[in-house]
């Protein structure tokens, strides 16, 4: 009787050490999902001006997060898979239950049904986001676009009504408030190209540093101050703004579709034709100079 005398293979760890750098991005995006947390329990205690600020603050930490990641070299696929958690819950569960809480309710069922269909285009227009993240058939020009519009700017823009009310003006209808959620719905699973700011490369010129700090203190110091005011005119610009994203995305379109469709001069001849000699006009008339006698 023979005995088997390898040693039984030890078992493998499944977690090696984590480097520093990988943990930043996730912290970031965990205090995304407490603001966004803390922005539904302020709204259902009627303190919506602090559950708004909320909500712009998550949107803040959602676009320091990814930034931080590629400047640190800290992307993994948890952190990428934990960021769209947070972003369904900070930018589409949160903002449908303020709205709810804020007028919708007066609804009823109607109201609550605008609420949810907000929120289940968030979580859908996310899934689609990761579905397609990937997807080799993309033309190249795409990655300057996104598919519809994104969750923050969703959740941003849909709350105008409410900093509308903010600033002093009518409270509009509850059915009008309704319809608009729905709307902003819409556009987020919508299949309309908005224009991305991520992979758009952009240089400064040395002399124009300066001036760009100063125009984001300049902003931030407006934002802090008038908040109403500046979250009121972006989400009317922005708004605005997509007919311009749909057009240069067709303008991108139609130039890709030009180039890769063959020129006429560049078509081969038919098989079998004999190829024409072309005789230049200067070639047929007398060559001979012209003399006067």
């Amino acid at each position: 009787m023979q005995y088997d005398e390898t040693p039984p293979e030890m078992p493998r760890r499944r977690f090696g050490p984590i480097p520093v750098r990988m943990l930043v991005p996730n912290v970031i995006t965990l205090l995304a999902i407490c603001a966004g947390l803390t922005a539904i329990r302020l709204s259902t205690e009627g303190r919506m001006e602090l559950a708004v600020a909320a909500i712009v603050f998550a949107a803040v930490l959602d676009g320091i997060d990814g930034r931080v990641a590629r400047m640190i070299k800290g992307q993994s696929k948890f952190g990428a898979e934990l960021d769209s958690l947070a972003d369904f819950v900070n930018f589409g569960v949160a903002p449908g239950l303020i709205l709810y809480f804020w007028q919708l309710h007066d609804l009823n069922n109607v109201g609550w049904i605008a609420a949810m269909v907000f929120a289940i285009s968030g979580g859908l227009r996310l899934a689609r986001f990761n579905a397609t993240m990937d997807d080799p058939n993309k033309p190249a020009f795409a990655a300057n676009f996104f598919t519809g519009v994104p969750a923050p700017a969703g959740a941003i823009t849909v709350l105008l009504p409410v900093y509308m009310a903010f600033l002093g003006a009518p409270t509009p209808p509850a059915v009008l408030t309704a319809l608009y959620t729905l709307l902003i719905a819409f556009l987020m699973v919508s299949r309309l190209p908005v224009f991305s700011g991520k992979t758009v490369k952009m240089r400064v010129a040395p002399e124009m540093v300066l001036p760009l700090f100063v125009s984001v203190v300049l902003f931030i110091a407006l934002l802090i101050g008038y908040p109403w005011h500046i979250l009121s005119a972006c989400s009317v610009l922005y708004l605005l703004s997509l007919p311009l994203g749909w057009r240069s995305y067709r303008d991108h379109q139609r130039a890709a579709a030009a180039q890769e469709s063959p020129s006429p001069s560049s078509s081969p001849a038919p098989a079998g034709a004999k190829p024409t000699l072309v005789v230049p006009e200067t070639a047929a008339k007398d060559d001979r100079p012209n003399r006067l006698n």
